[in-house]
């Protein structure tokens, strides 16, 4: 496969962050950053992309970076 076939997608470590986060459910998140539970849901699947907006929400929730959070890759 040629470099110029290649996606860059956007990946995440979201659930491992709820996780070590006192361990929070999808609805606890979604309730402090002000979406619902299947966007936080779909988000940390890879079927959505969060907004700038949203993935700074997200970080700072957890109090760490978006790049802590969220990362790019090739498929």
């Amino acid at each position: 496969m040629s470099s110029t076939n290649k996606q860059i997608k956007l990946g995440n470590n979201l659930r491992r962050c709820r996780f070590e986060h006192n361990e929070i459910s999808q609805q606890e998140l979604a309730n402090a950053v002000g979406v619902t539970r299947l966007t936080t849901h779909s988000i940390e699947a890879g079927k959505f992309n969060p907004s700038v907006s949203l993935a700074l929400k997200i970080a700072k929730f957890f109090n760490k970076t978006v790049e802590e959070i969220f990362y790019l890759y090739e498929e």
